[in-house]
């Protein structure tokens, strides 16, 4: 067994241990409070209800009014409803009359539907950094840029089936004749979403082997401009021998490399 191996083993019985379920006093809602923060770093919170056969589930309007809170307001910039419309779309949430984000779950597909509403509102809560005047777009679109210039076909927002059953996205993906390439754009790196990579990375890499017979390569592309990224971070891709591209040293040709088949 690796040693990330181990780290992993402990990521998940972490996120299991901090996963807590209260059901409320009103009404037949439950809510369940995650590991994961929103831009004030507090707890994402989701709520679910039985109705009619299946679960509701939502945020209760909470990804929204702290974006609004935190300077955002998705409804006076095309821009932004443009982005979120994607991430919504991209995981199967509707916004609803009350600008809740919600989505429906039966019994079976209830863990995946659960991991779409937490993704949808993690990449929602992106949009906070478009309240700094000085930055004009997330991340993931200065990664799609960097790959247009380099004449880069690639799929964006790629969805794909692991051995989990579950479905993962990745933001891009480049598909040549004997290798995939597997992107995530990362705006910083915590404890939290390089775990989540690696685990759906190497999920997703197993199915998509046996099914295309090409070599399937994880690259993490992280934005190092404004957080120095730490050396474990680094060590622990290269030791699921993902790649890395760190993106003060994108224009370096050993790194544009790495986006073409070895």
């Amino acid at each position: 067994m690796k040693w990330i191996d181990k780290y992993l083993e402990e990521y998940y019985r972490f996120l299991k241990e901090k996963t807590i379920v209260t059901e409320l006093p009103a009404g037949d809602w439950v809510e369940i409070s995650t590991p994961f923060t929103d831009v004030f770093n507090d707890s994402i919170d989701i709520y679910a209800k039985r109705s009619n056969g299946k679960v509701i589930l939502s945020d209760d309007g909470h990804t929204l009014k702290n974006l609004e809170l935190s300077g955002i307001e998705i409804s006076r910039s095309s821009k932004r409803k443009e982005i979120l419309e994607r991430i919504l779309l991209n995981y199967g949430i509707k916004l609803d009359e009350k600008n809740e984000l919600v989505t429906e779950a039966t019994e079976s597909n209830f863990p995946q539907k659960k991991l779409n509403l937490l993704s949808a509102i993690s990449e929602a809560n992106d949009l906070y950094i478009l309240a700094k005047h000085t930055v004009g777009s997330i991340f993931r679109e200065d990664v799609k840029l960097y790959l247009d210039e380099n004449e880069i076909i690639y799929t964006p927002y790629f969805i794909s089936k692991g051995t989990t059953g579950l479905e993962f996205t990745f933001d891009f993906q480049i598909a040549y004749k004997k290798e995939e390439i597997l992107i995530k754009a990362f705006n910083s790196v915590n404890k939290l979403n390089l775990p989540h990579f690696l685990f759906t990375w190497d999920d997703v890499r197993q199915v998509r082997e046996r099914q295309t017979e090409k070599k399937v390569v994880g690259l993490a592309i992280i934005n190092n401009e404004e957080h120095e990224v730490k050396d474990e971070y680094l060590d622990a891709l290269e030791s699921k021998s993902a790649k890395t591209i760190l993106w003060t040293e994108r224009t370096r040709l050993e790194n544009i490399s790495k986006l073409r088949a070895a």
